[in-house]
């Protein structure tokens, strides 16, 4: 106990908290309970029941009531996809992500994509945001405009050389339409395919379709840059083989092309000027080789858009949560530059209501989706979920001494539930024994990670499947 004293620290209160919950009576179920949220570090705690009764005889098939549970509540995950808000979350979701993007590229039979996508063209492409002003950097020629040369951990790297010419109002105003200017581009690029293929967008309808699995990025500057998996497939979609004139080359000067062409006018209000926004001139596509037969794999892709897939804002040095009013960053360690751009979210706020920028001044005006995809690119996150959810559902029966498989496929069932919402989060204790089990699975996670190095075509993600 003296060790555990001394990991939680100082704090006799967390101490105390930490000996109570350990000496409760349903502590092993509480345990349990924390274990199958993954370690959340902020659950929700739910009051209910739930009966599922046959729907010809009316017999009771299974039953499930919180009220003997720790507390007399059912804990659940969260479910917040920032790793700065809930770790185990936020690795749940980007274990989500990997599988979902990976299934659009190699294809997976479990996930209702073929595996012929392998023999589709399919590159991964990044549009990026304009120049908002001179920002400290480091190029290729090693020392930046400062005359500095700037180590990768510099906090300066991002931030402008000249704040006072610096457009924040122009960042801002960007990530907060880069929604818009990503369906814009969606909408242009399938444009740009049929045309370099000398069809009419109703004729490519019937031979190719174009499929998109993207993720949003903050760079360090404080803007919004998006990378997407896109791929051509035939009329079918992804079972579908594409045309002989759907090639990588084809779906690379498409891409540049749509992102050349996209704009959002912006219009003049209060103090600030009319404005057009426009993706910034660095536009970078890859193509993404099958078997590792190109320098840009499969597997890397997944994993470099699954690992963005939780990285929010804060990365450059902001808050995850609302800021309910600006006397609010006097409190917070905020690198200059970044309050600036939150100062300038507050500061258009009521020239662009409809755009509620002071609501997401904490993303830096970006309110879209972090992750989006195309209906027919692969399976969707509910998709997941629920396998995982049916997976968990059969694992409780099977504890409990009931049967497994519950299969209501002709609506041969009837479930009664009722829940209401008792709270959310731990005691100071609680959080404490909650992160050494997150910690606990996740060190599991990489041992089976590590057993497993030797395999072919292995990621950390495929050991959390």
């Amino acid at each position: 106990m003296a060790g555990v004293a001394a990991s939680v620290g100082t704090d006799p209160l967390t101490l105390a908290d930490l000996l109570r919950v350990a000496n409760s009576p349903g502590f092993d179920r509480w345990q349990e309970q924390v274990r199958r949220t993954g370690g959340c570090a902020h659950p929700i705690r739910l009051q209910g029941q739930t009966v599922t009764h046959d729907r010809a005889t009316g017999d009771v098939l299974y039953s499930y009531s919180t009220e003997h549970e720790p507390g007399g509540t059912l804990r659940v995950a969260c479910g917040n996809r920032r790793a700065s808000r809930c770790p185990s979350c936020a690795w749940t979701y980007a274990g989500d992500t990997y599988h979902l993007i990976r299934a659009g590229i190699t294809g997976d039979v479990n996930k209702g994509v073929s595996s012929v996508v392998r023999d589709h063209p399919r590159v991964f492409a990044t549009l990026t945001a304009p120049s908002f002003g001179p920002v400290h950097n480091r190029p290729d020629s090693g020392r930046c405009r400062c005359g500095s040369s700037h180590d990768d951990d510099d906090p300066v790297l991002g931030t402008a050389l000249a704040p006072d010419r610096y457009d924040y109002a122009g960042a801002v105003l960007f990530n907060n339409y880069a929604g818009d200017l990503w369906r814009r581009f969606t909408i242009y690029m399938r444009r740009e395919v049929a045309a370099h293929a000398g069809l009419t967008q109703s004729a490519m309808t019937e031979v190719c379709r174009v499929s998109f699995g993207k993720v949003a990025e903050f760079q360090k500057r404080g803007a919004v840059h998006f990378h997407a998996v896109v791929r051509l497939d035939g009329p079918d979609g992804p079972d579908s083989q594409p045309p002989a004139w759907a090639t990588v080359a084809l779906l690379d000067d498409a891409i540049r092309a749509a992102a050349a062409r996209v704009s959002v006018p912006v219009p003049a209000a209060g103090n600030f000027p009319e404005r057009t926004l426009r993706w910034g001139s660095q536009v970078d596509v890859q193509p993404i080789g099958a078997l590792g037969q190109e320098e840009l794999t499969e597997q890397a892709v997944a994993s470099y858009v699954a690992k963005y897939a939780t990285k929010a804002a804060e990365t450059t040095g902001t808050v995850d949560r609302r800021i309910g009013e600006l006397a609010e960053l006097d409190r917070l360690p905020l690198p200059a530059h970044t309050r600036r751009l939150i100062e300038a979210c507050w500061d258009l706020d009521d020239a662009y209501p409809d755009r509620m920028l002071a609501r997401w001044a904490h993303m830096l005006g970006f309110r879209g989706h972090f992750s989006t995809k195309s209906r027919r690119y692969s399976t969707t996150l509910g998709a997941l979920r629920q396998v995982r959810a049916d997976y968990r559902a059969r694992q409780e029966r099977r504890e409990r001494g009931l049967s497994e498989d519950l299969d209501d496929s002709e609506g041969s069932m009837l479930v009664l539930a009722h829940w209401t919402y008792a709270g959310q989060g731990h005691t100071p204790g609680e959080s404490w024994l909650a992160a050494s089990i997150a910690q606990d699975i996740r060190l599991n996670r990489e041992i089976a990670r590590d057993a497993m190095a030797d395999m072919p075509d292995l990621d950390d993600w495929e050991v959390w499947a």
